[in-house]
């Protein structure tokens, strides 16, 4: 080979490394380079990730879009508060990762390992690294039930369940429908919580069924809650009060679930407000809503705050150090609950945020928190709570969503799934935002 021939052979190489945005100095090929290197990469194939996926893929074109996703099997799991009801079943929330991620839009089936913004490339399984343009992180919130002592072996005895798993859930209504006499308790943990309203939604449903069977007298139905208050929004929490008191169900705050001794049936609380002092409950059914945080490859990330949430602006949804890298869903820092409708909001703003951010220009659009939470109450009510950063109602309807309705628990139970697996995971569904002022100045 002439020295001339290998030098312009070196230069290309050097040129495609450069324009991939690789994380490696020089590739083994052009061909190869091109394989490891996407517009756009989004992490996590959840609610967050797919969305963002379909609306990226009509930004920037098939087969430059790139979804890293380990899982085979995509959950709706707002669901799974009607499966551990025994409402629903739980194959209805379930459908294979690949018949949802976009055609054109790239699976690589693998973990993401690590992350190195200033190189624009993350790390894979096999220590293979992709590169990018532009990031999106929708990786979501781990579930921690090993914090609790004698979990999660613990659910490999009956009377036990929880709605927050696949693993779980079916536990939840085989443990409600075993019952026979005893306290049935539902925990809240000490710490952030997707969907916040689920732990109680499943108290409010099991109470009906108790009743409905005839074991209601029988039946204490406990909510110990690591929280100081029912639900965080006062006009919610004002009619869920209500409630608690017309069904006799006692409310234990500050009491955060440390342990559970399936074998004899008992769980242990704290009490948080004095610290060490440990109160130990007797149970004949048991609900788990396990401590949850950041997934383990955010934890001390460059991409993450100090707690290992993704460090987005409140505002716009964009890193607040690196400009082309964003956040939505679960994994963020942003100050609101962890919910779909929440990710629904988010996904239509970060749309407008990563658009003008591709054109150099400043992002304009605002996130206002928006969040949703259909409060079950009982097998065909639901109270639709919807509110935003400031825990102020921001309600789309003109009638009191305070209020328990039968409409609400349809649209919860029938077309909330079908919003989410037609318009949300397909982009086309950015939350209420847009009809509800047409809604209002209907109404007038």
């Amino acid at each position: 080979m002439s020295p001339g021939l290998h030098v312009h052979q070196c230069t290309q190489l050097l040129r495609a490394a450069i324009q991939s945005g690789s994380c490696r100095t020089l590739h083994m090929s052009p061909r190869s380079a091109a394989k490891e290197y996407y517009d756009v990469v989004v992490v996590g194939g959840g609610a967050g990730g797919i969305t963002m996926s379909a609306r990226m893929k009509r930004k920037v074109g098939a087969g430059k879009v790139a979804v890293i996703e380990p899982s085979e099997t995509h959950y709706y799991q707002p669901m799974w508060t009607l499966v551990g009801g025994g409402a629903k079943k739980l194959a209805s929330s379930a459908r294979p990762t690949a018949s949802v991620i976009p055609s054109g839009v790239k699976w690589i089936k693998s973990e993401v390992k690590g992350f190195d913004p200033e190189k624009n490339c993350i790390r894979i399984d096999d220590d293979k690294e992709i590169s990018y343009k532009y990031l999106i992180i929708a990786l979501g919130l781990k579930l921690h039930y090993e914090k609790i002592k004698g979990l999660p072996e613990g659910f490999n005895y009956p009377k036990i369940g929880s709605n927050y798993s696949v693993q779980t859930v079916e536990k939840t209504w085989k443990a409600l429908q075993d019952f026979k006499k005893g306290n049935a308790i539902f925990t809240f943990p000490n710490s952030p919580v997707k969907c916040a309203g689920a732990p109680q939604k499943i108290m409010y449903l099991s109470e009906e069924y108790l009743r409905k069977t005839g074991k209601r007298a029988d039946a204490n139905i406990i909510f110990n809650t690591s929280s100081g208050v029912i639900f965080g929004v006062k006009k919610y929490a004002d009619a869920l009060q209500k409630i608690i008191k017309e069904r006799n169900i006692q409310v234990n705050y500050k009491h955060n679930l440390i342990e559970v001794r399936p074998d004899i049936q008992e769980a242990v609380f704290e009490n948080l407000d004095k610290p060490g002092e440990t109160k130990v409950f007797q149970y004949e059914m048991l609900h788990v809503t396990p401590p949850m945080g950041p997934p383990d490859v955010l934890m001390n990330s460059p991409v993450s705050d100090a707690a290992g949430w993704v460090d987005v602006s409140k505002d716009n949804l964009q890193h607040k150090k690196y400009p082309n890298v964003f956040g939505i869903g679960d994994c963020t820092n942003l100050p609101t609950s962890k919910t779909a409708a929440a990710i629904a909001a988010q996904s239509a703003v970060l749309n407008k945020t990563i658009s003008l951010v591709m054109k150099n220009q400043s992002p304009s659009s605002k996130y206002d928190g928006y969040t949703s939470c259909p409060l079950v109450t009982g097998y065909r009510k639901v109270i639709l709570a919807e509110f935003d950063y400031n825990q102020q109602p921001l309600e789309t309807f003109p009638i009191d969503q305070g209020k328990e309705r039968r409409t609400m628990y349809h649209m919860k139970a029938d077309m909330m799934p079908f919003l989410y697996w037609q318009l949300l995971l397909r982009g086309y569904w950015g939350g209420p935002a847009p009809y509800r002022k047409i809604m209002h100045l209907g109404f007038k």
